[in-house]
C-alpha cells in the first residue's frame, strides 16, 4: 500500500491527485490490474470526474454547498455534519484500471480528493492490484 499526504487549504475544494496516483503507479511497475484509491476520513471523498475545466470542481463544491448547507439544526457537536453528509454522498474510494502500465481514464477524466472540512492535513492511501 502506497500513502499520499494531501494538505488542503480550503473547507471544501477538489484537489486533482491524478498525476500523483500515475507517478506512483510507475514507480511501483504494475502493468495490469486495478488501483484502489482510498481516504479514510469521514469528512472527505474520492471521485472521478472533469479535469479540463477548472469550473467543473467550482460547480460541484458549490451544488452540494447548497445541497448540504453548514446548518445549526444538525445534531452533531463538531459543526461539520454538513461534511461528513457530502463524503458519504461521494463516496471513500474509486477503482481504476490498470493496462499496459496506464491508468484507464477517459480523455477529460481526473482522479479527485475532495475535502469537506479543511483545510487539513490528510492521506490517500493506493492499493495496486495485478501484475
Amino acid at each position: 500500500m502506497i500513502t499520499l499526504n494531501i494538505n488542503t487549504s480550503a473547507r471544501c475544494q477538489l484537489a486533482d491527485i491524478t498525476r500523483d496516483v500515475e507517478n506512483r503507479l510507475a514507480a511501483h511497475g504494475l502493468s495490469d490490474g486495478i488501483v484502489v484509491v482510498y481516504t479514510p476520513h469521514t469528512t472527505s471523498a474520492i471521485t472521478i470526474n472533469e479535469n479540463a475545466d477548472p469550473d467543473v470542481q467550482t460547480d460541484m463544491n458549490a451544488f452540494l454547498s447548497k445541497l448540504i448547507p453548514v446548518s445549526r439544526d444538525f445534531r452533531h457537536s463538531e459543526g461539520n455534519s454538513d461534511s461528513h453528509i457530502k463524503a458519504s454522498l461521494v463516496g471513500a474510494s474509486e477503482t481504476v484500471i490498470v493496462e499496459k502500465g496506464r491508468l484507464i481514464l477517459g480523455t477529460w477524466q481526473g482522479i479527485y480528493f475532495c475535502e469537506f472540512d479543511g483545510p487539513r492535513n490528510r492521506k490517500v492511501y493506493l492499493k495496486f492490484i495485478g501484475s
